[in-house]
């Protein structure tokens, strides 16, 4: 059962377009979802929810302004009729951009995405890597980020996402499913995708879910199993489905190190055979099981790929010199997607 209690903002820490973060008065920190509640202001009474940090679960710190007791009303109406957090009190009329632009109208064939790759990844640490990557081997590439609702559900409350778009490394974003606040808002993802390629001119997407994996120590127990689903659409769209394999040399758990299971249950669970890009000499090659196959792919410098971005990404709190493998990994994907691109970024023969 979630846990509520009331306090005053202090100070305002962060603002930008649909969060701020705001100290209280009792020493803690909060987020506020604007796009949901509301703006805060210094004095406000604020009724916090306290679940995550009370239960020492991996929210950085940071309760979620529940409400404003400053305000007694808010409207602010939606663009359409969709509605995402459904049937909870801040359900929210997003609309969805399948109300409004220029996609087929509902019929029995499916959407040709032309094999436009569609690099799936679990973590949401993942988008940075490869998003600088894709960046610094072709700086011409227009990048979608469909966000699915794996994770957190707002797009607002990730730093990354607006590091990538302040540097214009990615061109625009979707938020699928009862994850909101993107530049689209998509009903499903693979109807994300879809205008990721129709509405935002992708010439490479990257679909994972936003920031905090929900995981236990079963196998199907995660929503990293969400990959495998993703990775189904998109070949079922006419997309070149790319894995991101989640791997590690740094983390201090089993089930993690080398190719993770989150990474081994979804392509269990994926039918068909994939490529699946891995660094080049590294142990993961071997760990890639029948029907898909491993592709050994050459890995430059992440490190300095990331520095020329300007991007920052840890995963669980680790750089690129703690946990490489997770790094070359990720860049392994990117630049294979780049590889099935031509010259003048169409899809090349295979």
């Amino acid at each position: 059962m979630p846990t509520f209690r009331t306090c005053r903002v202090t100070e305002i820490l962060v603002a930008r377009r649909g969060l701020q973060r705001v100290r209280l008065d009792d020493g803690s920190r909060a987020y506020v979802l604007t796009q949901l509640v509301g703006d805060v202001a210094v004095d406000d009474e604020v009724v916090v929810n306290t679940t995550a940090v009370d239960l020492g679960l991996g929210t950085g710190g940071w309760h979620v302004v529940h409400w404003n007791l400053a305000r007694r009303e808010l409207a602010e109406p939606g663009a359409g009729h969709i509605m995402k957090l459904r049937y909870t009190s801040l359900q929210c009329d997003t609309g969805a951009a399948e109300e409004s632009l220029s996609v087929p109208t509902a019929t029995a064939a499916l959407p040709d995405l032309h094999g436009v790759p569609v690099l799936v990844g679990s973590l949401h640490s993942q988008l940075g890597v490869a998003a600088a990557v894709l960046k610094s081997l072709r700086p011409d590439l227009r990048i979608s980020y469909v966000m699915t609702d794996g994770g957190a559900l707002p797009i607002a409350l990730s730093d990354l996402v607006a590091a990538l778009e302040e540097r214009s490394l990615i061109a625009g974003s979707v938020t699928a499913g009862h994850a909101f606040g993107g530049d689209l808002e998509a009903v499903s993802v693979p109807a994300g995708l879809q205008l990721a390629v129709e509405a935002q001119r992708a010439d490479v997407i990257v679909c994972v879910m936003g920031p905090g994996v929900v995981g236990t120590n079963s196998s199907l127990g995660t929503t990293a199993v969400e990959v495998s689903a993703v990775l189904t659409w998109a070949a079922q769209l006419g997309a070149r489905p790319v894995p991101i394999v989640r791997a590690s040399s740094g983390d201090a758990r089993d089930r993690h190190r080398d190719l993770s299971h989150h990474t081994r249950t979804a392509l269990a669970l994926t039918p068909g055979a994939l490529d699946v890009p891995v660094p080049r000499g590294s142990v993961l090659a071997a760990l890639v099981e029948h029907p898909h196959r491993a592709v050994e792919v050459e890995t430059g410098d992440v490190a300095a790929m990331l520095d020329a971005a300007s991007v920052t990404v840890t995963t669980m709190g680790r750089g690129s010199i703690q946990d490489r493998l997770f790094f070359d990994a990720t860049c392994a994907a990117a630049t294979h997607a780049v590889n099935l691109l031509g010259a003048d970024g169409t899809v090349a023969s295979s």
